[in-house]
């Protein structure tokens, strides 16, 4: 079975855009939480002071699965499929580690586990997926 007949017939662009969402989603509300803006006295992961340098990187890695949403409908497969590996990788290894920093709060743990479980899984179906011929945005096999 490979992505391109699972999920009841999803085309893989749309199941991937969809997933960077859903992960999304988790990241944002699980900062939200984890900064403060719902609980007051929560630290982030080990404490980590917020500067304006930990803030923009926070803000760059926030921004890889907001652009996978709309790069996973518009590229053509072979970058769509590196880019999702990539960046899914990527994001995985990211959240494992903050993981080690420090003591992180249950909620953080909680949605990490859901965080890096979507991320492995966006891998793993954009490594499975196979380029059908003539299928939309798709020129050859190669493409």
């Amino acid at each position: 079975m490979n992505a391109n007949t699972r999920f009841n017939g999803i085309d893989p662009r749309v199941m991937l855009s969809t997933l960077w969402i859903f992960v999304s989603v988790n990241y944002i509300f699980s900062d939200v939480l984890t900064t403060g803006l719902i609980a007051a006295d929560a630290m982030p992961p080990g404490g980590v002071e917020m500067t304006q340098e930990t803030a923009l990187a926070g803000a760059l890695l926030l921004e890889i699965p907001f652009a996978m949403i709309v790069l996973s409908r518009v590229l053509k497969f072979r970058a769509n499929r590196w880019a999702n590996i990539i960046a899914g990788a990527t994001l995985a290894v990211v959240q494992i580690s903050t993981l080690f920093i420090g003591t992180p709060e249950l909620h953080y743990v909680f949605f990490s586990i859901i965080e890096i479980a979507t991320d492995l899984f966006i891998v793993w179906y954009a490594w499975t997926w196979i380029n059908p011929v003539g299928s939309p945005n798709v020129k050859n096999l190669t493409n």
